[in-house]
């Protein structure tokens, strides 16, 4: 069923995942009959970025962000991290910000491993400043860490937040953006999150395929699963908060 009274805009999803090669054109109609009108692409690696690239050429309402994600970086050369970044610097003019990227301590328990993401990661986030567009974090058991390198930024999105409230207060001090994953529709710890950021700095994304807040294969349109619960725990009209949403999203992305 769609929205039709307002426009809803997912923020970070992986469309051009394998998850999605059997009826990736029919989940993007799902998304627009449900009221999305705009979805942002995240690249995670060299392979995925060149993907994603496609994606937005192919639909004019999905915007890419190109990024290098933690995970994996232990296999991951030094030349293919320097060409992942020339990468995202040579499609500076066709993307809306740099990630995701940042730490990942859940999937990486030895130091040695969390360095290598330390390092790279400060990599990304230079060419982020040098290029002035926003950068997408991805931060699982390391948000202080992450917040800690970047805070001299000017544009961050914290993509699928899962902190606590003391490091997301610091970075809303900071003018950064929130954005919440429909995991909000089943993890109570998201909902204390939901209810303490401030609705303009407040995003919304599916980070499809991923954290579906139904059963199976997370997708697009299931954003306005985790817009109505929000517009629940803030006691707003599903209108304000997607108009807020859309809003953000537009500003930090300058779509």
């Amino acid at each position: 069923m769609r929205d039709g009274k307002f426009e809803v805009i997912d923020t970070h999803t992986h469309l051009d995942f394998k998850n999605f090669n059997k009826d990736r054109d029919e989940v993007i109609r799902r998304a627009l009959d449900a009221g999305v009108t705009t979805i942002i692409n995240s690249g995670i690696d060299f392979k995925t970025n060149r993907k994603t690239l496609e994606l937005a050429k192919k639909y004019d309402f999905i915007r890419p962000t190109l990024g290098l994600n933690p995970n994996g970086l232990g296999e991951t050369t030094d030349v293919e991290v320097q060409a992942t970044l020339d990468q995202i610097r040579a499609h500076a003019r066709e993307i809306v910000g740099v990630g995701e990227a940042g730490l990942d301590y859940y999937r990486c328990a030895d130091e040695k491993g969390r360095n290598r993401q330390r390092e790279v990661f400060g990599k990304v986030v230079a060419l982020a400043e040098e290029l002035d567009l926003p950068q997408v974090i991805h931060a699982r058991i390391a948000e202080d860490e992450a917040f800690d390198m970047v805070k001299d930024l000017k544009k961050v999105v914290f993509h699928c937040y899962s902190g606590t409230v003391g490091t997301m207060r610091d970075a809303l001090d900071r003018g950064f953006y929130i954005s919440l994953a429909t995991v909000v529709c089943k993890s109570a710890q998201h909902q204390v999150l939901a209810r303490q950021v401030p609705l303009d700095r407040l995003l919304i994304e599916t980070d499809s395929p991923f954290l579906s807040p139904r059963s199976g294969r997370n997708e697009p349109a299931y954003v306005l699963d985790a817009l109505h619960l929000i517009a629940r725990i803030k006691g707003l009209p599903v209108e304000d908060v997607a108009s807020a949403t859309a809003a953000n999203a537009k500003k930090i992305f300058n779509l």
